[in-house]
């Protein structure tokens, strides 16, 4: 007899649907699954047979087939042991309601016992199987929440294949998962626990930081080992403007993808802050690998990719970065797929001055040899630099502004209502360009159209171009920077006060620097 089911495969952050055909005929002996399966998928006829015979059903002694449709599309993981297990108790009349089996997707991985295990990429399944008209999804219960933020597709989390068999049994033996999706999403939205009124002093290295959050700018810090560089930048996500729901189900799209939410999670609310240690690969930073998955600046995407000591991060490794910094996105090749991973984020890069981490300390006297200096800074390519807005040096805090318990610094609150605001003004300019919401992401020609600048700015920027030795490069950030500045001013124009105070934020565009 045969007998449909509908799973589906996952692939880049999207899913796409696939029947599990299963026919249980007399001629022959033999368990067969085609359809291009992996490893993990030619194993589940294992996992299958203990979890049906464990529950006191019966597999077939006859032939066996179970074929993934469509066969060319490669499928990969255990989530199609739940939909070939109900198919194959179809086929051999042991769940009687066959009709039904064709009105929902079932995804899940079974244990020997016939327990279901967690999946990756439950939110994209539920978004396809809406799309293409199925009344319902069965998932592991661990899963039910995440997909249940897809409305109008009733969702019903299982923890045991005799639930799933029940079911399809009786229909009220299950009760659909239900999440207010927007009450839940703005319930933890702001809920931080750490705080830019934590960090003592650095109120400059803070205005630079509030500058990046509100252009969506790439910014670098500069300075010795416990200046703070980290714990500022750390604290960055809580200023940055909250996620709209559109970006936050794209972003979960992404972590569910990945495997990266936490149990019984529904949609992330705050901006990802991503941090890899400086040994990582580049297929681990840009994604990739045999069934490829997104990597560290695709699971930045909406969010804060933080590179700590960049100097020590492979030079192979950073220069894949630089593509995706210009498109917002990755591609990924292989032979028969192309998978595209969106990767639009703000790098925020942290490093020590020079190998000993005192160059141009106040105090510390700098022990590296003639030119090592130089070497240090080398390490990061021209290319990567034109690509990061703001060279931010940060120097200690003086052991008086430690100790102090009377000053009470700025909180991120206050910060982020600034920010929003010069957001707002940005979308609100940018609304007619596609793909454009923030002053880093705007191309040349829209740059000559909106930064334009007084006589005075002209003259000021060609004195500090000459003065301080300024390279090329660094015009078209400074001008995007000054118009960040303008907008959190208020602004319509760039004054040339603004201009000054981008200006100061090219450090290592300055030939002089470094020796």
């Amino acid at each position: 007899m045969l007998v449909k089911t509908y799973g589906s495969a996952v692939y880049g952050v999207d899913a796409i649907t696939i029947t599990v055909e299963v026919n249980v005929t007399n001629q022959g002996q033999h368990y067969f699954i085609v359809g291009l399966p992996d490893n993990a998928v030619k194993e589940s006829i294992q996992r299958v047979e203990s979890a049906i015979k464990s529950n006191q059903y019966f597999m077939p002694r006859t032939k066996l087939l179970v074929n993934l449709a469509p066969a060319d599309i490669k499928k990969t993981g255990a989530a199609f042991d739940l939909p070939i297990a109900i198919g194959t108790l179809g086929a051999t009349e042991q769940i009687e309601n066959i009709a039904r089996l064709e009105r929902f997707v079932i995804m899940g991985e079974l244990s020997l016992d016939g327990a279901v295990r967690p999946i990756k990429g439950a939110l994209p399944i539920a978004i396809q199987a809406r799309k293409e008209g199925f009344e319902g999804l069965i998932v592991p219960a661990a899963n039910a929440m995440e997909a249940a933020m897809v409305n109008n597709l009733k969702v019903y989390g299982v923890s045991h294949i005799n639930e799933v068999i029940q079911f399809f049994i009786d229909e009220k033996s299950l009760t659909p998962t239900t999440v207010d999706t927007r009450a839940a999403f703005a319930e933890a939205q702001n809920q931080f626990d750490i705080d830019f009124c934590d960090v003592k002093g650095q109120e400059n290295i803070k205005r630079a930081l509030e500058i990046a959050a509100a252009g969506g700018h790439n910014a670098i810090l500069i300075g010795p080992p416990g200046a703070g560089k980290t714990m500022l930048a750390k604290r960055l996500p809580t200023i940055l403007p909250p996620l709209s729901l559109y970006e936050a189900l794209e972003t979960t799209k992404i972590h569910s993808v990945a495997g990266k939410l936490p149990e019984n999670a529904t949609l992330v609310n705050k901006r990802p802050f991503r941090s890899p240690h400086h040994t990582i690969s580049d297929v681990a930073l840009v994604g990739g690998g045999g069934n490829p998955q997104p990597g560290e600046i695709s699971l930045a995407h909406n969010g804060v990719l933080f590179l700590d000591e960049l100097p020590e991060f492979k030079r192979t490794v950073l220069e894949v970065m630089r593509q995706p910094m210009e498109e917002r996105r990755v591609t990924i090749s292989r032979a028969k797929i192309a998978i595209d991973f969106p990767a639009s984020f703000m790098l925020i890069a942290s490093m020590n001055p020079c190998p000993c981490g005192y160059f141009n300390h106040p105090e510390k006297e700098c022990s590296c040899p003639p030119g090592a200096v130089q070497k240090y800074l080398n390490k990061i390519s021209g290319p990567l630099l034109d690509r990061i807005d703001l060279h931010v040096e940060v120097t200690p805090v003086a052991l008086n502004e430690l100790q102090s318990q009377t000053t009470q610094y700025e909180k991120s609150e206050r910060i982020k209502e600034r920010v929003i605001q010069a957001r707002a003004i940005q979308a609100e300019r940018y609304k007619s360009l596609t793909g454009v919401y923030a002053n880093a992401q705007m191309s040349s020609n829209t740059l000559k159209e909106i930064c334009v600048i007084s006589t005075a700015g002209q003259n000021l920027l060609k004195i500090a171009m000459e003065k301080l030795n300024l390279s090329a490069r660094a015009y078209d950030r400074i001008l995007k920077v000054s118009r960040t500045i303008a907008d959190l001013a208020n602004s319509t124009d760039i004054k040339p006060e603004h201009l000054a105070e981008a200006i100061q934020y090219r450090s290592l565009d300055r030939e002089s620097w470094g020796g």
